[in-house]
C-alpha cells in the first residue's frame, strides 16, 4: 500500500505543478483530484485482495487474480459513467485522462503483484 500511496502523491505533485502552466492545465481535466482518489482507493482495495487471494489458495491464483481485474475494471466503467451521466465538462479530456490514469495504475499493479510474486 506504501507504494500505491507513493506514487499517487507523486503524481498529485506532477499534476499540481502542471495545473499551475497553460500547456499543463490543457492536458489535464479538472476532476484529476478525483480520479486520483479514486485510483488510490481502488489500489488499496485490489491490494488487499489479492493479498488474500495469494495467502488463502495458490492454486487458483490466476482465475482470482482475473476476477479482481474484471471487478476493477467494472468499478472503472462505473466511475466513468456517473461522471458522463452528470454532465461532465470536456468528456472526451476527461475519458482521455482517466484511461491514462488507468495504463499507469495497471502497469504499477502488475509490477507489485510480480514482485510478491517473484519473491515467493
Amino acid at each position: 500500500m506504501k507504494q500505491s500511496v507513493i506514487a499517487t502523491l507523486f503524481l498529485g505533485i506532477v499534476f499540481f505543478f502542471a495545473q499551475k502552466t497553460e500547456t499543463g492545465a490543457s492536458l489535464l481535466h479538472p476532476t484529476i483530484n478525483y480520479m486520483l482518489v479514486f485510483y488510490l482507493m481502488l489500489s488499496y482495495l485490489i491490494e488487499r485482495l489479492m493479498s488474500q487471494g495469494l495467502r488463502n489458495n495458490r492454486e487458483k491464483f490466476v482465475q482470482f487474480y482475473m476476477t479482481v481485474t474484471v471487478l476493477r475494471l467494472l468499478l472503472c466503467l462505473v466511475f466513468v459513467g456517473i461522471f458522463l451521466y452528470n454532465g461532465v465538462e470536456n468528456p472526451h479530456l476527461f475519458i482521455l485522462d482517466f484511461f491514462a490514469l488507468y495504463l499507469f495504475y495497471t502497469c504499477f499493479e502488475i509490477w507489485g503483484i510480480y514482485r510478491k510474486l517473484r519473491a515467493n
